[in-house]
């Protein structure tokens, strides 16, 4: 649930709106990295980027909880590649301190948000009780 009510699709998670949001800002901060880097950081990090939320989207249309955990644990991993990409892309100075840290701010925010969605997912799951033992 959040703050306006029952969580009716993917839109309505904070998490995932939070994810759009970072695909926006990393677009923007892609465009001013070299040119030969079109094909290379640029697009990995633009894919990475944009898992995030479409992986939190798809897990969110599935019906079964272990599916959503499978799908935020793609989103979770795609985080974490896009931390490497971000790594990279500061130590080869494509960006600044200041948006190597407001990225990693925004990214690790995300983080936690995707760790406490999978959490009570898990928490609230109850497997289905065992078969009593038949004559056999």
């Amino acid at each position: 649930m959040n703050e306006s009510g029952p969580i009716k699709s993917h839109r309505d998670l904070i998490v995932w709106q939070k994810a759009v949001q970072l695909v926006v800002v990393l677009y923007d901060l892609t465009k001013g990295f070299p040119r030969e880097e079109i094909y290379g950081l640029v697009s990995q990090i633009r894919r990475a980027a944009t898992s995030i939320p479409a992986n939190i989207a798809e897990g969110q249309g599935r019906r079964l909880k272990g599916e959503y955990q499978h799908f935020l644990g793609n989103a979770r991993g795609s985080l974490w590649e896009l931390d490497t990409h971000i790594e990279v892309s500061f130590q080869l100075a494509f960006i600044t301190e200041p948006q190597y840290q407001a990225t990693r701010a925004q990214m690790d925010e995300i983080g936690r948000m995707l760790n406490g969605l999978m959490r009570s997912i898990s928490d609230s799951y109850l497997p289905p009780p065992l078969p009593l033992a038949s004559n056999i």
